[in-house]
């Protein structure tokens, strides 16, 4: 939906082929989207890697990650208006 709302403002029917230009610019949007996903997955596979081989940052995280669900449970049963 959002290609097809956006790349008609990007053809000019004046220029050749509105088909050959729809084509293009899906092929260019396409092969953009699949490369910054790729760069993402390869990325975080790499840190998982890193930090997966530090038993250190492993507890940290573990910790880290516990105490902000409890403290946004916290905050969330502060919050909430008493019956």
């Amino acid at each position: 939906m959002l290609c097809l709302a956006l790349l008609p403002q990007f053809i000019d029917p004046a220029a050749g082929s509105v088909l050959a230009q729809s084509i293009t610019l899906g092929a260019i949007q396409i092969f953009i989207g699949v490369s910054v996903n790729a760069f993402v997955a390869f990325a975080a596979g790499s840190i998982a890697l890193f930090l997966g081989t530090r038993p250190a940052w492993l507890l940290v995280q573990r910790w880290l990650m516990m105490g902000t669900v409890l403290a946004g449970l916290a905050v969330k049963l502060a919050m909430e208006k008493r019956a």
